[in-house]
């Protein structure tokens, strides 16, 4: 019988990043006479086969061209998307992205992130994900207006409180879903509407923390795993003969020099969570944006920085007046020369891809964190895996987001809204609850922590759609 190791990387390049890990993360747990007891022989061959085409394909792909006409009269087609992945947790979630890059397949891949992500979490939602094929600084605001009320009005039958729920994603934010909020109002009058979007503004019943809390999760995913987990199993860990467990027993005393690639709102609150950190001796000496990277050896002054980003649209200072105009002694660089820094952890969170075939080799970090969705090629994870570079993957350390959306969701069910405080209690209980559950599996197997996360949830996903009857 071949170990889970073996199976897991023995996954082709036939199918997409997440289909590929889905299909061997099934094949991994087949052989484990625990999961499904009830099939036998060939009814597990079946069971098989059904399993990985139920969750390699999406249930349902809308897209559409949404007609706009711009403010100087021409009218123009966008292109539009909303793909549907599973159900079976419950009604479809996931956010809509606002960039030129938006494909069907890009969306796709990240519906079925999503499914396993609520998965893993235990998050009662299934997943989804929407994209238009805009870049939202080339419009106006009333454009931009027009865009969302055209999304909603375009995909208004498969949207609902109760159907499939948006978010934000890159691009939008909480002005965008207000404003979707209340064109599905619009469009369904008489209807609950209040739940139809999440990551709203709390003025029309968004959440406490709802912006910050994808950043705060991330770096938390991280603290947990380098401080608490790691101190209070240090024994355990340095017993284990596991080169991750060393990793984290190694850096848990042992200041760490970290470089934060994406300085948005997911980046930013991430820096601003290590920069105050007291639990772990972290310094930030680099961050970048789409612009520049900012370096300071000597760990950089991260409220300053923030405090300049809030104040000139988000960008990181490009020149050395700005840099002195707000007291932050750093040097500035070619944004592209963060990755391959000599640093002890990279916190990734800006595109997808961004270690790959042509640089995997020149990263010099140890531990990497995924805040970004998929910023790791396959081909990349398995080879820094391979060298024992610790990689905290996006399904367990990016799931802030729709945590917080799911207390949205229900806080709007309820009326009844809880503040900021409470909302980053309940997020972190959440996610701590999850990482006791895999920590012990990945620090007792020989492979990476991502494909634990994945065979977590690929094992509930495939025993629920079993006790329903989805396999027949």
């Amino acid at each position: 019988m071949k170990s889970r190791e073996t199976i897991i990387k023995e996954g082709g390049d036939k199918m997409d990043k997440q289909s590929s890990i889905i299909e061997n993360s099934l094949k991994a747990i087949m052989d484990d006479e625990n999961f499904l007891p009830d099939l036998k022989s060939q009814t597990r061959d079946q069971a098989y086969k059904s399993l990985v085409s139920i969750l390699t394909t999406p249930n349902h792909i809308h897209k559409s061209f949404l007609r706009v006409t711009l403010e100087n009269g021409t009218v123009t087609r966008v292109p539009a998307f909303r793909i549907q992945h599973n159900d079976i947790l419950g009604p479809y979630k996931g956010g809509i992205r606002f960039h030129p890059s938006v494909s069907e397949e890009e969306v796709s891949n990240f519906s079925k992130l999503m499914t396993l992500k609520n998965a893993l979490h235990e998050v009662p939602f299934g997943g989804a994900k929407g994209g238009v094929v805009v870049n939202p600084k080339e419009y106006s605001v009333k454009e931009l207006n027009l865009i969302c009320k055209k999304y909603v009005q375009y995909f208004n039958d498969v949207l609902g409180p109760d159907k499939d729920i948006p978010a934000p994603d890159m691009g939008s934010g909480e002005r965008e879903m207000d404003w979707m909020m209340a064109e599905f109002k619009t469009v369904h009058p008489g209807e609950p509407y209040r739940n139809s979007f999440t990551g709203k503004s709390i003025v029309n019943g968004g959440s406490e923390g709802r912006r910050e809390a994808t950043g705060k999760g991330v770096y938390f995913s991280f603290r947990y795993l380098m401080h608490d987990y790691a101190n209070k199993n240090e024994k355990w860990l340095t017993e284990n003969d596991n080169v991750f467990a060393d990793t984290a027993v190694k850096y848990a005393k042992t200041k760490m020099r970290m470089a934060i690639q994406g300085f948005g709102n997911l980046g930013s609150v991430a820096a601003l969570e290590a920069y105050k950190c007291k639990y772990l001796q972290n310094k930030i000496v680099a961050v970048s944006d789409h612009n520049v990277m900012l370096y300071n050896e000597k760990g950089l002054d991260i409220p300053s920085i923030v405090n300049y980003t809030e104040e000139n649209g988000g960008e990181l200072p490009t020149q050395e007046v700005a840099l002195n105009d707000y007291d932050i002694n750093a040097s500035i660089h070619e944004n592209d020369e963060l990755l391959e820094l000599d640093v002890d952890v990279l916190l990734l969170a800006a595109l997808e891809d961004q270690i790959h075939e042509d640089n995997m080799e020149n990263i010099k970090a140890e531990i990497i964190i995924e805040g970004a969705n998929k910023p790791v090629t396959e081909k990349a994870d398995k080879f820094l895996s391979d060298k024992g570079v610790l990689i905290i993957p996006d399904i367990l350390a990016n799931a802030g987001g729709v945590i917080v959306s799911y207390f949205e969701w229900m806080q709007g069910r309820d009326t009844q809204f809880m503040g900021e405080d409470r909302i980053y209690e309940k997020l972190f209980n959440k996610m701590k609850y999850t990482m006791d559950t895999i920590l012990p599996q990945f620090f007792g197997d020989p492979f990476p922590l991502r494909q634990n996360c994945y065979i977590h949830a690929v094992t509930k996903l495939s025993t629920i759609m079993f006790r329903q009857g989805k396999l027949y």
